[in-house]
């Protein structure tokens, strides 16, 4: 292995810029800030309004205003499965009858 001392400057400046891009914003990312005070937790004031935003490479820019966090989502990209019907069984095991391993007798 070589010393690191002896890497030549370009290919030093070269590693560095390719470190530097990915550690970047890519353009297009997107955000979604609350309009309310207090906690900025989706699940805390889930009816308040949310600032879109999205980065254009040199900062955020204002894309619109959501009316609540699943609108918000949706412009994230995070679109929400269908609903199954009501007589779709559940996605886990119910508890089936019996005194079970932790169950009170």
């Amino acid at each position: 292995m070589t010393d690191p001392e002896d890497e030549p400057l370009a290919d030093w400046a070269a590693r560095r810029e390719r470190d530097r891009a990915e550690q970047r914003q890519k353009i297009g990312t997107r955000r979604v800030v609350p309009l309310s005070e207090g906690a900025r937790a989706s699940h805390i004031a889930p009816d308040a309004p949310r600032l879109l935003l999205e980065w254009n490479g040199t900062g955020w820019t204002t894309c619109g205003v959501a009316a609540n966090a699943d609108a918000a989502r949706e412009f994230l990209g995070h679109v929400p499965e269908p609903e199954a019907g009501h007589d779709a069984p559940p996605a886990w095991p119910g508890l089936g009858p019996g005194p079970g391993r932790h169950r009170k007798p």
